[in-house]
């Protein structure tokens, strides 16, 4: 289709990968995609281990569920950039107010799946841990955990693909460095090329991370059925 419009609005595939290699001969995307990295591999760590906890909490006690089930309803509907803003205004354009940012867009959508996951576990084995006297950390770690690692995986998939998205948001709104930021500042001049280039190197980054990473982890976690 590019070859056909001909327009430097439309850049062929040879153009972006010309553009993807002089950005990478330049070094600055190797720099601002490794910022970018590490704030979204902060925040999924943080975000991934808040939601997992409060969500076998939540899922475990009916009590807690009830008292924060509205405010989980609240923050699942909150807009992202409805959140980034405010944190940005809170706490100033700094890091922090980016990753909290980010973090609090992300916690209900792995609660509301780990909380599922925690409502299917099987009470049969629980009750023969019991019977065995097996200890509670055994019990938790051998038995419990492994009944909900596909919810854990499945909220680290779609967290990972979100949290990306959102950090690159947050980034463009208010950072001074990053994937996000070289966006808005090629936007800002129209340069197509360069907006697809960057997006193709942080894809071809995060198919890498899934097939890599989260794949071999997933076969591990499901090994034990």
């Amino acid at each position: 289709m590019a070859l056909l419009i001909s327009s430097d609005t439309f850049p062929t595939a040879v153009s972006v990968f010309k553009s993807l290699f002089y950005h990478i001969s330049e070094g600055e995307l190797f720099y601002h995609l490794g910022i970018t990295l590490s704030r979204v591999a902060i925040t999924f760590f943080i975000a991934m281990s808040i939601g997992v906890f409060f969500g076998i909490l939540m899922g475990e006690y009916k009590r807690i569920d009830n008292s924060l089930d509205t405010l989980l309803v609240i923050g699942l509907n909150i807009p992202a950039l409805v959140t980034i803003i405010i944190c940005y205004i809170w706490f100033g354009l700094t890091d922090f107010a980016a990753l909290l940012a980010v973090v609090l867009n992300k916690v209900p959508t792995v609660i509301v799946t780990i909380r599922e996951g925690a409502r299917t576990i099987d009470l049969k084995y629980m009750q023969i841990a019991q019977v065995y006297k097996v200890s509670k950390y055994d019990t938790f770690t051998k038995i419990y955990l492994p009944q909900i690692y596909p919810y854990i995986m499945a909220s680290a998939r779609t967290g990972l693909s979100l949290i990306w998205k959102i950090v690159l948001v947050v980034e463009l709104l208010g950072r001074s460095s990053g994937i996000g930021f070289q966006l808005s500042m090629f936007f800002q001049f129209f340069d197509i090329e360069s907006i697809m280039a960057y997006s193709m190197a942080f894809i071809i980054v995060i198919l890498l991370i899934e097939t890599y990473i989260l794949r071999p982890l997933e076969k591990k976690a499901n090994k034990w059925r």
